[in-house]
């Protein structure tokens, strides 16, 4: 079942790390992998993998991470600690959103997208931890919800990407 319009990723539009706008339209017949992250988390190192996975597959996919202080306080720096930390340590390129929440009472719309059948007509799912990977494709359906532990350049996720 496709997502109606009024229920489209493509609608949304967050703040990025910087101050810019990330629009979701632009990135219409590209996959995206979204994911909730944080610096000081057991899982950091997979901000490496993330950007290796977008530089790969930069025809057909855009990575888009949201910094997140919701599991652990591993997050607690403000966007221009954060962007100086994925910059300075992992080269990271791809769009990365201004700090969210992802859980609880003020969970972020795009959050409340991912997580919730009604709205993204696909599944609902818990967000575990830091680094949980939602795969969309290019029509913007959900795919894929893949656990913190599986890398971003795991088996798993190169034959989704493949396949789908």
């Amino acid at each position: 079942m496709k997502a109606t319009n009024k229920h489209s990723i493509y609608n949304f539009t967050i703040k990025g790390l910087k101050g810019d706008e990330i629009d979701f339209s632009q990135f219409k017949g590209k996959k995206l992998l979204i994911v909730n992250t944080a610096s000081e988390c057991g899982f950091t190192p997979q901000y490496q993998q993330l950007q290796e996975l977008y530089e790969y597959f930069h025809n057909e996919l855009v990575v888009i991470c949201c910094p997140s202080n919701d599991f652990g306080n591993q997050e607690p720096g403000d966007e221009s600690d954060i962007a100086t930390f994925c910059e300075n340590h992992y080269g990271v390129t791809f769009p990365m959103t201004k700090k969210i929440q992802v859980k609880g009472s003020n969970k972020h719309p795009l959050y409340q997208w991912l997580t919730n059948k009604e709205l993204n007509q696909q599944q609902d799912s818990d967000i575990q931890w830091n680094f949980q990977k939602y795969l969309i494709d290019e029509e913007g359906q959900l795919l894929e919800v893949l656990p913190p532990s599986v890398d971003p350049v795991s088996e798993e996720v190169i034959n989704v990407l493949q396949e789908s």
